[in-house]
C-alpha cells in the first residue's frame, strides 16, 4: 500500500484539521527550518471567550524578520507570559466538562522549559498526539539531507523520495501552490485534505467553530475527540481560484 506524507510548520495548539493530518498520513513531518511568518498561526491560536473567539499570543524574542522557525525563542520573560496565558485558558475553560482532566496537560506544555520556538512547540505536538493516541512518526525538516530544493513542489518531492512515500497530502489552502501534473510526472501523487464542518456542544449557541484544539479537549472526551478525526474529505483536483485557505502549507 502506498505510504502518505505530509507536512506542516509548527503550530502551537493547532485547530483540529492539524491533528487529523497528522493522523491521516505514514509520515508527518515539521517544518521547522521554513520561515517564521509573522501574523500567521505558529505562535498564536484562538480560544473561546464569553461566548466568542479569542487570539492568545505566545510571545517571541524581537529578531530579523528572515529567520526560519527553528532560530526564534520565545521572549526572556515567558515564565511570566505562561502564567498569564494559564490563567487565561483556566478563567474560559474552568466550567468546561473536560477542565479537570485537560488543564494540568496543558500546564506542563506551556511551562516546557525550553525557549527554542520550534523545539517548544514540537513538544507540544508530541504530547497532544500521544494524549490522543496519535502513532505517526513525526520528524523534523530541518534533520533531512535533502539537497537545495528549487521550489517548494521540488521539497515535497525530494522529501516524499526519502521516505520512500508515493502520496502527499496537503491542506486545501495549498491548491494554487500544488499541481497534481507535476507529482504524476515524478510517479507521485498529490491530494488535498479538508476539515469536515465541525460541530460540538461548547458553552451554549452558537457554536463558535475552528478553534484552537485546547477548546476541542475541553468540551470532548479523548474517544469523541478520536471520532472527531476522521472527520474530514480527500480530493486529487484542484479547487477553483481565490479559494479561502484553511491553514498554511509547508
Amino acid at each position: 500500500m502506498a505510504k502518505t506524507l505530509a507536512m506542516m510548520q509548527p503550530y502551537l495548539f493547532p485547530y483540529l484539521g492539524y491533528f487529523q493530518l497528522i493522523a491521516s498520513s505514514d509520515v508527518f513531518v515539521l517544518g521547522d527550518d521554513l520561515q517564521y511568518i509573522r501574523s500567521g498561526w505558529v505562535n498564536r491560536n484562538r480560544i473561546l471567550y464569553n461566548g466568542e473567539a479569542k487570539l492568545i499570543t505566545f510571545p517571541l524574542k524581537r529578531d530579523r524578520f528572515d529567520l526560519p522557525i527553528n532560530q526564534r525563542e520565545l521572549c526572556d520573560n515567558f515564565a511570566d507570559e505562561a502564567q498569564r496565558l494559564i490563567s487565561l485558558i483556566t478563567q474560559s475553560y474552568r466550567k468546561a466538562p473536560y477542565f479537570a482532566q485537560v488543564m494540568p496537560l496543558l500546564e506542563r506544555l506551556i511551562n516546557f522549559p525550553q525557549q527554542n520556538l520550534a523545539l517548544y512547540i514540537e513538544h507540544s505536538i508530541r504530547e497532544m498526539c500521544a494524549y490522543l493516541h496519535i502513532d505517526t512518526p513525526i520528524f523534523r525538516s530541518s534533520d533531512l539531507d535533502i539537497g537545495t530544493p528549487i521550489d517548494k513542489q521540488d521539497r515535497v518531492v525530494r522529501i516524499m523520495r526519502n521516505f520512500a512515500c508515493e502520496r502527499y497530502l496537503n491542506p486545501i489552502g495549498g491548491v494554487e501552490l500544488y499541481n497534481p501534473e507535476y507529482f504524476a510526472r515524478h510517479d507521485l501523487s498529490l491530494r488535498f485534505f479538508k476539515i469536515d464542518p465541525i460541530d460540538y456542544r461548547q458553552y451554549r449557541d452558537p457554536f463558535v467553530a475552528n478553534l484552537s484544539i485546547i477548546d476541542v479537549l475541553m468540551f470532548n472526551c479523548v474517544e469523541q475527540v478520536q471520532q472527531l478525526l476522521s472527520c474530514y474529505s480527500l480530493s486529487n483536483s484542484t479547487a477553483p481560484h481565490g479559494h479561502e485557505a484553511l491553514a498554511a502549507t509547508a
